[in-house]
């Protein structure tokens, strides 16, 4: 079945002067211009295209890949309005819709948003809605704790970031766990902290629990003996200190510390941490 707004691997059933036709199945034959078709391809041979609809609503193939599908969140720049709405650049010749009744407010042009690429299930096109809260939430957070998940930085608050966990809920990192500069749109690694009672999800950008530990205290291990058997940090000392030293938050690094002291690896001096001969 062809998948509009996805990539579709499709058969060549021919090949002629302006470009070349694929077996669209139940959509009929659907064309790849000349510009686009990889040297040496022959009738039968099968392509990874992504299939949308042209400015004269025709479905059609092409082998550029956009910055986002359906069923995508991305961070895309606007570059024009209209009567209808207002267009991002997506990667393709053909820019994307953001209809005005799915603007939160009217978006300017020349201006970054977080949108979620959809299919218009009356028209077919390709569209994209700024309105993503309605698109999270909307299937029960089935997580782990400590499980690994994709996240894009949605919104900086008070509180912390709001992030898209997994493309399929809102999560939140708290300022107070966060020694690094985060940008809306970044996507990230980070691991699950506590799914609450009310469904909410907070994360941390460190494995929590003591599952990093041996890798952690091998790798400051190695740090400190690098720097002739001692550095200035301590148990003490700053969780920005830690961090622009190790990357690791303050409580893994007290933790691994803790595990090189008990195996009588390292001396827990005033001003440091030395190296035991």
């Amino acid at each position: 079945m062809i998948k509009i707004g996805k990539l579709n691997t499709l058969r060549v059933v021919k090949i002629l002067d302006f470009g070349l036709y694929f077996d669209g199945e139940e959509k009929g034959e659907i064309l790849l211009p000349v510009a686009q078709i990889p040297e040496g391809t022959e009738v039968d041979d099968t392509l990874e295209v992504f299939i949308y609809k042209d400015s004269e609503d025709r479905i059609i193939a092409t082998t550029e890949t956009p910055n986002a599908m359906v069923g995508d969140f991305a961070l895309m720049r606007t570059v024009a309005t209209d009567s209808v709405g207002t267009f991002l650049d997506w990667g393709l010749m053909k820019d994307l819709l953001v209809p005005f009744r799915e603007q939160k407010m009217r978006m300017e042009v020349g201006r970054w948003y977080i949108v979620y690429v959809y299919l218009d299930s009356e028209t077919q096109r390709l569209a994209a809605s700024a309105k993503i809260e309605k698109f999270l939430d909307n299937v029960m957070p089935e997580y782990s704790i400590n499980e690994e998940v994709n996240m894009m930085i949605y919104s900086e608050t008070d509180l912390g970031f709001k992030v898209i966990v997994n493309q399929l809920h809102l999560g939140m990192l708290y300022h107070n766990e966060i020694f690094e500069r985060l940008d809306v749109g970044q996507q990230l690694t980070g691991f699950i902290k506590k799914v609450r009672e009310d469904e909410k999800i907070d994360l941390t950008l460190q494995k929590p629990g003591y599952e990093q530990i041996d890798s952690i205290s091998h790798d400051i291990f190695v740090a400190i003996k690098r720097s002739q058997n001692f550095i200035e940090l301590t148990d003490k000392s700053s969780p920005e200190e830690i961090y622009n030293t190790f990357g690791i938050s303050k409580k893994n690094f007290k933790k691994a510390i803790g595990n090189l002291y008990r195996n009588r690896l390292i001396t827990i001096e005033k001003d440091g941490i030395r190296v035991n001969e």
